[in-house]
């Protein structure tokens, strides 16, 4: 038996135990510790960008790196289920979605280039709050007390954190807030494909739609790029597509309503990686508008999960 054959069996083994003692463990902690991990990856995410900007690369390639990652993520699929992957009835709606994937990415993705990690990444949790709003009157759904304290709860955190002559930006804060907006489109078209449509053909048309239209912009904002930055990019845009793959299985796992709200642990590691590599520290103020908007999405994340 040559080493690397038995290295490779001793690998096995190894993933294998720990496949076995994962499986054991009670449903909700291996929920929560997927969603946990979804949210070190979604802060990894965070920190590429901040790291990509600071090396020069454009938004624009970033994005259409992201987009091509999932769309690799889903070839397999397309690979396996051919063109049948994309049959569909609602082929407009789809487009909605992907259309929404892309507003919301580039949005956000440039909301790093003007406020520091942690500002960014807590406007972005106000999308709960944008889609508590539209809930009602675009999918006809029910909106209980808890979700509309939550709402207001995070509209009066915003509120604090762009007071008079705060600290952030408003053009920043306007670029974080209209990704958040657009991430509840990304919600209500994703809820509405979940009833007709198959999880495959909706990943798929995803891949597709976010790479075409990030094409263009990525050809007309080109800038050559050293193997360093194309290495990065690659590892980016294969790596963050597992956010979706995580936060999936988690839900799967566990109750939605004992492991939703781990997912705004990333916070927590973006503001300590932000304070140690960049030196970034929010005034109070900040932070005082971060916690009433974190409670607020919290609060609404728990409520969603139990009406489900």
């Amino acid at each position: 038996m040559t080493g690397r054959t038995l290295l490779r069996k001793l690998l096995g083994a190894t993933i294998a135990a720990m496949t076995s003692r994962f499986a054991a463990l009670p449903a909700n902690l291996r929920g929560a510790i997927l969603m946990s991990l979804s949210a070190v990856l979604f802060a990894a995410e965070a920190l590429f960008i901040r790291w990509l900007n600071d090396r020069g690369v454009p938004t624009s390639t970033q994005l259409f790196a992201r987009s091509m990652g999932q769309l690799l993520w889903v070839l397999p699929l397309v690979l396996s289920g051919g063109l049948a992957v994309f049959h569909t009835r609602r082929t407009g709606m789809h487009l909605m979605r992907g259309l929404c994937s892309t507003t919301t990415w580039g949005l956000y993705f440039l909301s790093f280039a003007f406020l520091d990690l942690a500002t960014a990444t807590v406007l972005s949790f106000t999308n709960v709050m944008f889609t508590t709003l539209l809930a009602g009157p675009v999918l006809g759904e029910r909106v209980d007390r808890a979700r509309w304290a939550g709402t207001l709860a995070g509209l009066l955190g915003v509120a604090v954190m762009l007071r008079p002559g705060a600290d952030v930006p408003l053009t920043g804060a306007l670029v974080a807030l209209g990704a958040a907006l657009a991430w509840c489109g990304i919600t209500l078209t994703s809820r509405s494909l979940s009833r007709t449509e198959r999880t495959e053909t909706v990943l798929a048309w995803v891949g597709l739609v976010t790479s075409a239209c990030t094409l263009p912009f990525a050809i007309a904002g080109w800038t050559p790029l050293n193997l360093g930055d194309v290495a990065i990019l690659a590892v980016f845009g294969l790596v963050t597509p597992g956010i979706i793959w995580l936060v999936t299985e988690a839900l799967r796992a566990g109750e939605a309503s004992a492991v939703a709200p781990f997912q705004y642990l990333r916070l927590v590691v973006i503001a300590a990686v932000g304070w140690i590599l960049w030196g970034e520290v929010p005034d109070g103020w900040t932070w005082l508008g971060a916690a009433v908007i974190l409670s607020g999405a919290v609060m609404i994340s728990i409520s969603e999960a139990r009406r489900r």
